[in-house]
């Protein structure tokens, strides 16, 4: 297939119908499970499988949990409420604060913070959040990341951040996604469902996700589909436009985040077509012709790609096992 900015088009009416039936085949006959279980956060990928799997299996035996915790936007779950109302989902609230605390999850991503920032204290308004640095298109920048703090008067502060305090702030932030975890397999478990996964093709291949925490599901329906292709689908399944147009987040430092500045660097529309052309072996030359950008800019795009895949690659492995001797 010619690469142009194109390639990336679906049929979505077409696509939603396969997935409606693999999901189908896939819980009821090789699960033998009675529905689905998963974590709404009025997110777009969430939002459409939501959608996908009310047409698989009835908004009756579909189980929508909404999962905030203290560092929440309180938006999301308002937006997540309206779009559940809107697909006759009755949609069921596990506030994971206090199980957090008892994890010493905040204490202990507090105690690397302020070791960057000693003023630090969330007690008194302060916010902090991990970003990347600017796009590979426009520099050719290492994966460093960058603590940035917001005082309670509004200033930013940002720091490069030592490899011991990175650690131990995504390690206690990663008890978020593996707390949901376990909030989906409790209720999946208590009605005989099965768990659904709401990850894409970049979050997986490039290594967006905690390993057993929003990793863990029985079924992703979306994990072959590009974010700009997830989009395709949000637009043919009515999902609103205030979902569709807000920028994906990952929600889980206080200060706002999105996923482009905390993780991807690239708008996803650009994003998308440079990766499927490294992908799919498309010249540097031709991508460059094709999208307006620069050789190098592409180059740097694929030297980015290739990092996060190679250095994400035990997040994606199957558990290691041994033959008897």
């Amino acid at each position: 297939m010619p690469f142009d900015k194109n390639v990336l088009k679906i049929d979505a009416a077409q696509e939603t119908q396969r997935l409606v039936s693999l999901l189908q085949e896939t819980v009821y006959r090789q699960m033998k499970r009675r529905g689905v279980v998963l974590g709404v956060s009025g997110g777009v990928d969430s939002s459409v499988a939501l959608a996908l799997c009310v047409r698989a299996f009835g908004a009756g035996r579909v189980i929508a949990l909404l999962l905030p915790e203290k560092d929440s936007d309180p938006e999301s779950e308002q937006i997540a409420r309206r779009l559940a109302a809107q697909l006759g989902v009755e949609p069921v609230l596990e506030i994971i604060t206090p199980a957090l605390e008892g994890f010493g999850c905040y204490h202990r991503r507090d105690e690397a913070i302020r070791r960057v920032f000693p003023e630090y204290d969330a007690a008194l308004g302060y916010k902090a959040k991990i970003v990347l640095p600017q796009s590979p298109l426009e520099s050719r920048t290492l994966n460093v990341f960058q603590l940035t703090i917001i005082t309670p008067e509004g200033e930013e502060k940002s720091h490069r951040l030592p490899p011991a305090e990175y650690f131990q702030i995504v390690a206690a932030s990663n008890f978020k996604q593996r707390t949901r975890m376990m909030y989906l397999y409790y209720h999946a478990e208590l009605r005989n469902y099965a768990v659904v996964g709401t990850a894409n093709r970049n979050e997986h291949e490039q290594g967006f996700f905690v390993k057993y925490g929003d990793g863990g599901a029985d079924v992703k329906p979306l994990l072959h589909l590009y974010k700009t292709q997830v989009y395709q689908l949000a637009e043919y399944l009515d999902i609103p436009h205030d979902i569709r147009s807000r920028p994906p987040t990952s929600d889980t430092y206080s200060a706002p985040s999105t996923q482009e500045e905390f993780f991807f660097r690239m708008p996803f529309e650009t994003m998308d077509l440079l990766w499927y052309a490294q992908e799919s072996g498309v010249s540097p030359e031709e991508v460059a012709r094709q999208m307006g950008l620069t050789e190098v800019q592409v180059l740097n795009a694929f030297e980015d790609f290739t990092r996060k895949k190679r250095t994400t690659a035990y997040l994606r492995m199957a558990p290691v096992t041994f033959e008897a001797d």
